[in-house]
């Protein structure tokens, strides 16, 4: 079965407000990777930037809380862009599945491939305005 996590968006202060979140519920960060370590494919003007591309803090066994600094070419963003809901999937058939149901009506805004950090992963506006991010981590397969 999938796992669901919210992903926030942040204007360029995610590491401030993660080490807000790692100081309320403890832990230490499972992820995190800056825009200026992307291959060339990062945002405009991210290549060089310190910002953060990703960030993970486990909360619980089974909940992680996740979020990144929105691309400075996509805009400023406003409240309600600034959160994805992230589904984590189990293979890469119900990743399909998931994503191409969830899109049926909606915006496909990164399309479903296998991304540079080692997981099948995509992104959507889905037909009710609710942005999603689908992913299986193909390491999952080493770790077991």
């Amino acid at each position: 079965m999938a796992k669901i996590n919210p992903y926030l968006n942040f204007s360029g202060n995610t590491e401030e407000a993660f080490n807000f979140y790692k100081s309320v519920f403890g832990g230490e960060f499972q992820t995190i990777m800056r825009y200026k370590d992307m291959p060339q494919q990062a945002p405009p003007g991210a290549q060089a930037s310190e910002r953060i591309m990703h960030v993970a803090l486990p909360i619980n066994n089974d909940s992680l809380l996740m979020g990144c600094d929105r691309p400075e070419a996509y805009g400023e963003g406003t409240r309600g862009d600034n959160f994805h809901i992230s589904i984590q999937t189990e293979s890469e058939e119900e990743t399909r599945r998931i994503f191409n149901a969830l899109s049926e009506g909606g915006k496909v805004t990164m399309p479903l491939e296998r991304a540079f950090w080692g997981a099948y992963f995509g992104m959507l506006t889905d037909k009710f305005g609710i942005q999603w991010m689908v992913s299986y981590d193909t390491n999952q397969l080493s770790a077991n």
